[in-house]
């Protein structure tokens, strides 16, 4: 005999009105790039009111920001995580839904992308009848493993029961190219393709998928059937200002690998959308895959022959790289100036491009982001090296080797190594021999720095 569900108290007209404040607090703390706050009281709102899709969005998108979108969180989730993470199964085996949500939020808080948790969440929100939640921490588990055959079938049954067809259709289609043979996965396509047609054109009346077919001049005769990006393409001349299928047929294209297919069509559909900004996004996001694609073939070609134009070729197509990257980088920090991950990373373009006064201006805004702290103090010094402001490299350089930790070892043996050499140019002897005694004492083998030792010694000798 089937259990009944315990039916979900009402949340209060006076709780919804604290929660809202509370939201709205966040939201303001959270655009100012105070990202550990607002992710406290996010957590308050979500745990008050665990359906409400704005609630959950903001919590999620504002720790995606906070790790800069790297698609796996803190590098220390997987231990400071561990407690949360028993929470959840816990709480699983408990039945205790609220609760897979309540202890979910806390692995989340390390790393927003974590599939066992995500699933977990989005099994206790079906199971509370959040369907809107339940299919955001899908799609979020699904972000950071596009591919996963298991995670896109249990999108594709979710997207699929709530009506979202297309979405669907796309899930279901990423199963296939990684199980061709995957039986489920051809009748659900060819099921959700027959239920798309009937649900939008009004053939209820129809019997058969054939008779669907026929009533909406999809029938193509014996023996032929359309693929997949065939019956997109058929939709975009049908509905040339629809985005989605546009959006659609470009992810079937990402899905196979097929870059420069996908970059054609997504331009097609920036220009009907008149130049929307998300799809200008996703248009960037390719361009950038077709780039990083053809440096990686220039590498490999140019291990195999290092001759003068392979050599000239591979370092056209990294600068070009580099020029998009800090085009795209320029762009996105302008929407988004508390994003800190986005300056710093707009300044190393700047870096690379010798561009060094700019890139001072960027580095020196991302140095309130304390997780990357000792990296853009490591390449700030790099950049006033480069304009021969001497003391101001020695002091970032310094200051790059207290705030780099163990964890970042070859970094902070790099650091070290530019103080000992930049304080041995400045004739600050004293300097110059402290860091490359801790450098010997971490690497002796480190580039040059027993030569360096060397000539310490001979001067100390010699004065």
């Amino acid at each position: 005999m089937a259990t009944e569900k315990k039916p979900r108290e009402p949340i209060s007209a006076k709780k919804r009105q604290q929660l809202q404040k509370c939201f709205q607090h966040a939201s303001g703390i959270a655009s100012k790039g105070d990202f550990d706050y607002a992710t406290k009281l996010f957590t308050t709102c979500v745990v008050g009111d665990p359906g409400n899709l704005l609630y959950a969005q903001s919590f999620v998108g504002n720790l995606q920001k906070k790790y800069n979108n790297n698609k796996k969180g803190s590098r220390f989730a997987g231990v400071k995580g561990a407690s949360s993470k028993a929470g959840v199964k816990r709480a699983l085996m408990q039945k205790d839904w609220p609760g897979v949500i309540k202890s979910g939020l806390g692995v989340l808080e390390l790393n927003p992308w974590d599939s066992s948790s995500l699933l977990a969440m989005s099994k206790a929100c079906e199971e509370l009848e959040y369907d809107q939640c339940e299919l955001l921490y899908l799609r979020t588990a699904l972000d950071a493993n596009m591919k996963d055959p298991e995670l896109n079938r249990r999108c594709g049954r979710v997207l699929a029961r709530q009506e979202q067809f297309d979405q669907a259709i796309i899930c279901w289609t990423r199963v296939q190219q990684a199980i061709p043979d995957d039986e489920e996965a051809k009748k659900a396509i060819g099921d959700l393709t027959v239920n798309k047609t009937i649900h939008q054109g009004g053939y209820e009346g129809a019997e058969s998928a054939k008779d669907v077919k026929h009533l909406s001049g999809d029938d193509d005769g014996p023996g032929q059937q359309r693929t997949p990006e065939e019956q997109l393409e058929k939709a975009i001349g049908k509905e040339p200002s629809d985005t989605s299928n546009y959006l659609q047929l470009a992810e079937l294209h990402l899905g196979k690998e097929r870059f420069e297919e996908a970059e054609k069509v997504l331009r097609r559909a920036l220009e009907v959308s008149g130049e929307q900004v998300d799809i200008q996004e996703r248009l960037e996001d390719v361009e950038l895959r077709v780039l990083r694609e053809q440096v990686a073939t220039a590498e490999r070609t140019l291990k195999e022959d290092a001759s003068d134009a392979n050599k000239r070729k591979h370092t056209q197509l990294r600068v070009t790289l580099n020029n998009k990257e800090m085009e795209v980088y320029r762009s996105r920090s302008l929407r988004f100036p508390t994003n800190l991950g986005l300056r710093y990373e707009l300044g190393l373009r700047l870096k690379r491009a010798q561009k060094y006064n700019e890139a001072i201006k960027e580095l020196q805004e991302a140095r309130g982001d304390p997780r990357r702290k000792g990296e853009v103090l490591l390449a700030l010094g790099e950049c006033f090296q480069q304009i021969k402001q001497y003391k101001l490299a020695l002091s970032n350089y310094q200051e790059a080797v207290e705030s780099l930790s163990e964890r970042e070892m070859e970094q902070k043996k790099l650091a070290i190594y530019r103080v000992a050499k930049l304080a041995w140019g400045l004739k600050d002897v004293d300097t110059a021999e402290k860091f490359a005694t801790d450098l010997a004492g971490y690497d002796f083998s480190y580039r040059d720095v027993s030569e360096l030792l060397d000539k310490i010694r001979a001067f100390r000798e010699n004065s």
